[in-house]
């Protein structure tokens, strides 16, 4: 049974609830108010759970919902903006106001959030000489664009149009990236110039250069870390001397990486930190409340180098479950009753039953089916060519998501010599001939393949898989493909086909029994689960070994042996009761079946170390 959560009060006409803030702290409808929130991403949940997802938010005890708006997931490849679906975060907003939630929106331009290319467009990328996140001209008039669209869908939901959107923060986390005062300024005119008249704030690190890059004079400053929380306040007071303290993002979990363990943090730990913060009197933003999903090809990625193309790469995984006190799939953990209990002490918290379990599919086994169809044998069905002198990255010939490939023909005879593929962007698959040669990567750049030609030359196919723009530091310029290059030996190769791969429409699919695939040789395979009844499911693909699922034609995400992540959510509203089809691209090694669970497993534990909070 569903907790009994009280309604926002609705505004009178002569004092809206607006969220304002005076020398001691928030006020609010006259009133001394605290605010504790919780990130929920609506891009990261089915919207037929939004509703759900924020009821136990709201179950918590918090009373606001945090979300960024990521630009590239508003922006279609057309270039029109959709704020509908999915993308609907007016409707979203109004769920979290029935459910008797504040509301805070991040509409960047830039967000990070583990997020593809941190919520900027990729074809930003395309423009020759384009600087990002500073007062470039050409990035301000992509930006003024961005408002344009999304300013109006937020204007209606403010708090002074009796809506529940109550404060709105000017970039993210600025000043761990650079120091353009100019830059956020522009930001701040172009939200006051459109109309936006709620509490503007700024969010960055507990650090004095972090705030001195990040701040802008008369606006709220906040904080964003995940523990100590006395010390963290002290720095944020010399640049926000008066006025409430807050920890816009208070790390409660983390997020994990392909490769790497699945981070989780200790939920006694962090519900002690979590009573240290609100026992100061400052406000909180639980990051993330509830993480959700990275579906489709939306995950992000880190860098720990100092240049484009070196070591260093981190992408980021497809769950975002983030250990986070909601789930991925809406478990209330162990976290989530820590917390509340916590949040208990210092806000009433809402009446009645806390939300019940979702229901989960009873587990099975699917064997794929006979037929598969080979990548290289269906290129005609996935895209149109163009040609080029030279292997240009995605972004030169209009893409943004995706996979790309690339094709050439190199005359014989040639004794064995290295090929080499210069700025690989991020893992290049190459045949010979339609022969399976390797495979080389980002992390490994002068790594080549040995490649001897015949006498009647050979057909060079490089199929590259991107796996998740840079969202955040420096080296946002990450672009995609082949950023600079293909040699034989001393020897640049010209002339070049090259095929957009978005994989958006997979229905002239040729399937084939003859057309066996084997290891390294990427094919599609298909799959047929009966269920009598939509419920969460969990998609293990044991004997597999990386590549990309679709279910009734969408695409849950990544998945890879590398781990640590093992199986890929798939929430009920994307099953149907009956025969559903399931489509795997396989890039490295085939397997026979699937799974599906009803339990998630993502992986070897690792605590996440204490430099991250």
């Amino acid at each position: 049974m569903a907790a009994t959560l009280p309604p926002l009060p609705q505004p009178s006409e002569s004092w809206p609830l607006m969220l304002d803030h005076d020398e001691t702290g928030y006020v609010r409808d006259g009133a001394p108010h605290r605010v504790v929130s919780g990130a929920l991403h609506y891009f990261r949940v089915h919207p037929d759970l939004w509703e759900d997802r924020l009821r136990r938010l709201r179950a918590m005890g918090a009373n606001t919902v945090d979300t960024y708006i990521p630009w590239n997931f508003h922006e279609l490849p057309s270039g029109a903006f959709d704020f509908t679906g999915w993308r609907d975060v007016a409707r979203f907003s109004r769920l979290a106001q029935q459910q008797g939630l504040d509301v805070i929106l991040r509409p960047g331009p830039y967000i990070c959030a583990e997020w593809e290319f941190g919520g900027l467009p990729a074809r930003l990328l395309a423009a020759d000489g384009m600087q990002l996140r500073c007062a470039d001209p050409a990035y301000l008039t992509e930006v003024d664009g961005w408002f344009d669209a999304v300013v109006p869908e937020i204007l209606p939901l403010l708090a002074s149009r009796g809506g529940p959107v109550v404060a709105v923060q000017i970039e993210n986390e600025y000043g761990s990236f650079g120091n353009d005062r100019g830059y956020l300024l522009h930001l701040r005119d172009g939200l006051l110039e459109r109309g936006v008249d709620c509490l503007l704030f700024t969010a960055d690190g507990a650090e004095d250069a972090m705030q001195q890059g990040g701040g802008v004079p008369g606006h709220l400053a906040t904080a964003t870390f995940g523990s100590r929380p006395a010390e963290r306040f002290e720095v944020l007071r010399r640049y926000q001397p008066q006025g409430p303290l807050t920890a816009m993002e208070f790390w409660i979990g983390w997020f994990d990486h392909w490769g790497e363990p699945h981070h989780v943090r200790d939920a006694a730990e962090s519900a002690r930190a979590l009573d240290e913060l609100l026992a100061t009197g400052a406000s909180v933003n639980l990051y993330m409340a509830h993480g959700g999903t990275n579906f489709g090809f939306w995950a992000g990625a880190n860098h720990t180098g100092t240049r484009p193309f070196d070591t260093g790469y981190q992408p980021t995984v497809t769950s975002y479950d983030y250990d986070a006190p909601i789930g991925e799939a809406g478990e209330l953990t162990e976290k989530f009753h820590a917390f509340r209990a916590v949040i208990g002490k210092y806000l009433p918290l809402p009446e009645g039953e806390l939300p019940g379990p979702v229901p989960r599919v009873a587990p099975q086994r699917v064997r794929r089916r006979a037929a598969s169809a080979r990548l290289l044998a269906n290129l005609d069905a996935l895209s149109e060519p163009v040609r080029r002198p030279v292997p240009e990255p995605m972004e030169k010939v209009g893409q943004s998501l995706g996979l790309i490939h690339y094709r050439t023909r190199i005359s014989g005879p040639r004794p064995s010599m290295p090929l080499r593929i210069d700025g690989i962007g991020d893992r290049a698959h190459v045949f010979a001939d339609g022969r399976p040669l390797g495979v080389l990567h980002r992390d490994a750049p002068a790594d080549t393949l040995p490649l001897e030609v015949g006498p009647q030359g050979v057909v060079l196919d490089i199929l590259v898989e991107a796996l998740g723009r840079v969202n955040y530091g420096p080296l946002l310029d990450d672009r995609k493909g082949i950023g600079r290059g293909v040699s034989h030996g001393h020897q640049r190769l010209f002339d070049w086909e090259i095929r957009p791969l978005p994989l958006s429409d997979l229905g002239r699919l040729r399937y084939e029994e003859a057309d066996a695939a084997v290891d390294a040789d990427p094919a599609f395979h298909r799959f047929e689960a009966s269920l009598t009844e939509p419920a969460d499911a969990f998609v293990a693909l044991p004997g597999w070994g990386r590549g990309l699922l679709w279910l009734n034609g969408f695409l849950l995400g990544r998945y890879s042996a590398q781990g640590p992540q093992r199986t890929l959510y798939a929430p009920a509203p994307l099953w149907r009761a009956g025969v559903n089809e399931l489509v795997l691209l396989e890039l490295d090694g085939h397997g026979e079946e699937i799974e599906l669970r009803d339990r998630p497993d993502l992986g070897p534990l690792a605590a996440a170390p204490s430099s991250e909070y």
